[in-house]
């Protein structure tokens, strides 16, 4: 049992070929975000989206939002602009993990009628976002990693209610404009185990298993990429976030 405990507390989390994480470091870094979130006088309840590729990041964020009693809003970036823009107006979020590529489609936002107060940098290559937004440059909190690194490695979670939201997300494909959704803590935790369960009852080479390697191919902003971030986290699975590229072939 100790063993097995060491095996996943040393285990890997890739970020393509750019940063390498243990689950003692994701639990650290997870901390270290709930620390730079609640630096931001938010309320629970307040939502937090999230503009990014598959990443590091995104799996930080799957924890320490809805542990911190706040809600992930997992942005669909493929629908068009309009209707990108239309998702973060209906769901009124008060901080957004931006990407950088998709800085142009928000720099065009009308930050006036906005939910928007903070906005958290995200980049692979130290671009800052000096000059992006203009007048609005004050949003802007910090740079992802900068942030992570100078908060606290520690934070205490609060308990509350296993009907909570948890996350939201907007449907595509579908008549008229997108349609909001949510899972609630409860849901995300059953779905969790009964994923678990389900894939590790079928037969050899169908199912999953402890030697495996994990790695997205449906995106996170699309239901939780079938929930098995969580899944694969509970279990201590090697993880492989493939970033940009997975996106070209989705």
């Amino acid at each position: 049992m100790n063993r097995a405990k060491t095996v996943s507390l040393e285990q890997e989390i890739v970020y393509a070929d750019k940063k390498r994480l243990t689950y003692k470091d994701l639990f650290n870094r997870i901390n270290r975000l709930a620390n730079v979130l609640a630096g931001l006088n938010l309320d629970a309840g307040d939502i937090v989206a999230v503009m990014d590729w598959d990443s590091h990041r995104y799996l930080e964020s799957y924890f320490a939002v809805p542990m911190s009693e706040y809600i992930l809003q997992t942005v669909n970036i493929r629908l068009s602009p309009e209707k990108i823009l239309y998702t973060i107006n209906h769901a009124k979020p008060k901080v957004l993990l931006l990407n950088s590529e998709f800085a142009p489609l928000v720099k065009s936002y009308q930050f006036e009628n906005s939910s928007i107060e903070h906005i958290i940098w995200l980049d692979d290559d130290g671009v800052t976002s000096e000059g992006v937004f203009g007048g609005n440059q004050n949003r802007v909190v910090g740079e992802y990693e900068a942030l992570l690194q100078a908060a606290d490695s520690e934070f205490d979670f609060p308990d509350f209610d296993e009907n909570t939201i948890a996350t939201t997300f907007y449907t595509s494909g579908t008549t008229g404009d997108p349609k909001g959704v949510f899972f609630s803590h409860r849901q995300l935790v059953l779905h969790t185990l009964t994923e678990a369960a389900t894939l590790g009852m079928l037969p050899d080479k169908q199912g999953v298993s402890y030697g495996d390697v994990y790695m997205p191919m449906t995106p996170m902003f699309h239901v939780h990429a079938w929930g098995f971030p969580f899944t694969a986290t509970m279990a201590g699975l090697k993880q492989v976030y493939p970033g940009r590229a997975m996106h070209q072939m989705y």
